[in-house]
């Protein structure tokens, strides 16, 4: 059980993982399995759970049985059929099997590296810079 929310364990496949992230694309789950295992982490992952379908139609009420000597009421307007919700994009759950592996410890710990040996920033793991500047700390980025 995770004493917080930035520390979260699973049971991945067939062992107990500490996780990494969730939802996560296939892009994604590939730059990070290529990041972690470089820095000698065992990575699993496992398709996401399906997201909860979405709420049934509404019923239509039931028609009441026309009164002797009235004219039937009209049949109420027929219902279209809804359209089929687009398929649910195929997330990931990505994890390690160090259980004291935290990503956010490991980020701003500087414990990870990067292939070309850079130390991994917190714009590199975002994926928003190509290469790790590691020489400018995070907060002075504006």
């Amino acid at each position: 059980m995770a004493i917080n929310k930035n520390h979260e364990f699973e049971d991945l496949g067939t062992s107990k993982c500490a996780i990494v992230e969730k939802n996560a694309s296939a892009e994604r789950v590939q730059f990070l399995k290529t990041l972690l295992e470089f820095n000698k982490y065992e990575v699993v992952v496992v398709d996401s759970p399906a997201p909860k379908a979405a709420p049934a139609a509404p019923v239509a009420a039931p028609v009441a049985a026309p009164v002797e000597g009235e004219a039937p009421a009209p049949a109420p307007p027929a219902v279209p059929d809804a359209p089929l919700a687009p398929p649910a994009p195929t997330t990931f759950t990505i994890g390690v099997t160090d259980l004291c592996f935290n990503a956010t410890n490991a980020i701003f710990g500087r414990q990870l590296k990067t292939t070309d040996g850079h130390i991994v920033s917190l714009a590199y793991w975002q994926e928003k810079e190509s290469v790790s500047n590691d020489e400018l700390p995070y907060f002075e980025n504006k």
